[in-house]
């Protein structure tokens, strides 16, 4: 705690006045606890004004009054604007009584502490009573980190006597978190219907990857149409992708009810066909891929459609571009060891 200073006697010099003021600081408690007047001044500017008030009687002695709070945390405050120190024990016992000193006298440092440690010691059934005083001490950190546990946990908090306090006495306030717990809430769904899109985005460039490596190499069950697929051949390594579009191919080759429009299957692997081919841009006579040809023709005559397919061209093309440069250049390499089409990735990127 703060030393207890001298006695006016030791502090005065030669020519009989002081050289420092004694002052007292008053607790709830009716505890005293004496200080130097120009170390809280120099800590903390509403002090200073308060001790440098002029008194009423001039023999009267200094007293300051720090009240509504326990005597004890006033000597731990008192003790860090002479110290700049805290200890751990004392952040456990009156880190939410020294957040409210430390707001009301500016004490930045301290404040600051106090935000941290009571941060590592939220809990389930203190939030509520942290979060309105981080509320009314401005501490957007506490406030941010006790909103975040209210959301992920508003079942139990909602039963806990903090919160029922809350609704009873301030109910502005209930409101307002509610409000963030709900934008929190749309947020997450958002996110996870981005990752989904995107994760669609990036199998359908690993579908168009797989088709022309089909349709110019060929795989184990399927190979282009001028040769026969190799017997020996190894998986490739998007096999699980090329496998399904394999199998697909070969669906589409013996259906009898593609004819009239009526196969599920038939009609995603002409969706893959007709993206393939707003994808392309390899010469007409050089892309092994069936239909490229006619469907680019058909893109360029429909022109309603031609928006949403230029749309959903960008988004794969950037998923793909976005995929590819995650990866490291060792591992990109080794993934995949074939060069292939970047079917105007590197344009879109640059």
């Amino acid at each position: 705690m703060c030393k207890r200073p001298a006695s006016t006697t030791e502090s005065d010099n030669a020519s009989g006045e002081p050289t420092d003021t004694y002052i007292q600081i008053l607790t709830s408690g009716g505890r005293r606890i004496p200080a130097h007047a120009n170390i809280l001044a120099s800590a903390s500017t509403v002090l200073k004004n308060i001790i440098d008030k002029p008194r009423k009687h001039r023999s009267s002695e200094k007293t300051v009054p720090i009240l509504g709070v326990p005597c004890d945390a006033v000597e731990v405050f008192v003790g860090f604007l002479y110290s700049n120190k805290c200890t751990e024990d004392d952040m456990e016992k009156f880190g939410i009584h020294l957040l409210a000193l430390s707001h009301v006298y500016l004490v930045p440092q301290l404040k600051s502490r106090c935000s941290k440690a009571l941060i590592e010691r939220l809990t389930i059934e203190n939030v509520v009573d942290v979060l309105q005083l981080a509320r009314l001490c401005d501490a957007p950190d506490l406030y941010l980190k006790c909103v975040k546990l209210v959301s992920n946990s508003f079942k139990a908090v909602e039963k806990t006597e903090g919160w029922k306090f809350l609704q009873t006495n301030d109910p502005f306030l209930e409101l307002e978190i509610l409000q963030v717990i709900d934008e929190s809430e749309s947020l997450r769904k958002r996110s996870r219907k981005r990752r989904k899109e995107q994760n669609l985005y990036i199998q359908l460039s690993e579908a168009m990857d797989c088709l022309e490596h089909i349709c110019t190499e060929g795989c184990i069950s399927v190979g282009p149409c001028n040769k026969e697929p190799t017997k020996n051949m190894s998986p490739c390594s998007k096999f699980s992708t090329c496998q399904g579009l394999q199998l697909s191919i070969q669906h589409v080759a013996n259906c009898k009810n593609r004819v009239n429009g009526g196969c599920v299957r038939c009609k995603r692997m002409w969706q893959l066909f007709k993206l393939h081919s707003s994808i392309c841009e390899l010469p007409d006579s050089t892309c092994k891929v069936p239909l490229c040809r006619p469907l680019k023709a058909q893109n360029m005559k429909n022109k309603k459609e031609e928006g949403r397919w230029e749309l959903l061209v960008r988004k794969v093309t950037l998923a793909k571009a976005t995929s590819s440069l995650l990866l490291p250049k060792k591992k990109r390499n080794e993934k995949d060891p074939t060069p292939k089409n970047d079917y105007g990735i590197r344009n879109l990127v640059c």
